[in-house]
């Protein structure tokens, strides 16, 4: 929802390491994969009740994700980059719940199975959307620096990474948590779906 407010400082703060990364010859999708591998580590932390490291593993893929860009745009983006990063991305979405569900499955379970549902209806639309208006040839002015058309919604990147600090900090709530966030995930598919509808009429 506040995605495209953050970028600029995002891009401030990251401008630094990322210089010093490409100075070094460090390429984007090396800290993409390095980011993914990281996150992966968090499913079994989370399955073992290891909150505290899963929640450095996540904040870890969370940098990751946004020094690739960040190096990416001081050289020449490439699609192969873009579509290795939103790839990624995904996958590391869904195992956190899965986490929280082999760690207590008679809890977590039934409201991880829900989350993981609404990330796929957020996660469908979002994709659906950008290859339609990619052989378009739309342009999203709040998201330029995004390798494909970013259509916003009420659960973006930074409310996604807000649940996970909470449920790490706080992994009882869990189960509340997720439905909340689910139900907001259900709000930003349908949105979603009406937005390419509209966008895509071609009556």
């Amino acid at each position: 929802m506040i995605d495209a407010a953050l970028q600029p400082l995002q891009h401030r703060l990251l401008t630094r390491p990322a210089r010093v990364l490409h100075r070094y010859g460090v390429e984007p999708d090396q800290i993409t994969i390095a980011g993914f591998l990281i996150g992966v580590l968090a499913l079994p932390a989370l399955a073992f009740g290891l909150y505290g490291p899963a929640l450095v593993l996540i904040l870890l893929n969370r940098l990751a994700d946004g020094l690739d860009g960040a190096v990416a745009r001081l050289g020449a983006p490439t699609d192969r980059g873009a579509f290795l990063d939103i790839a990624l991305d995904f996958v590391f979405y869904a195992l956190i719940p899965l986490g929280f569900a082999l760690a207590e499955p008679a809890a977590n379970a039934l409201p991880a199975a829900v989350l993981i549902a609404a990330f796929v209806g957020s996660g469908t639309s979002f994709l659906a959307f950008s290859i339609i208006a990619a052989k378009r040839d739309l342009k999203a002015e709040d998201y330029p620096s995004k390798g494909i058309y970013y259509l916003g919604g009420l659960t973006e990147g930074f409310e996604t990474i807000t649940l996970f600090i909470l449920i790490c900090l706080w992994p009882a709530l869990f189960p509340l948590l997720a439905y909340v966030f689910a139900a907001a995930c259900v709000v930003t598919t349908v949105t979603r779906w009406v937005q390419g509808w509209q966008a895509f009429d071609d009556g």
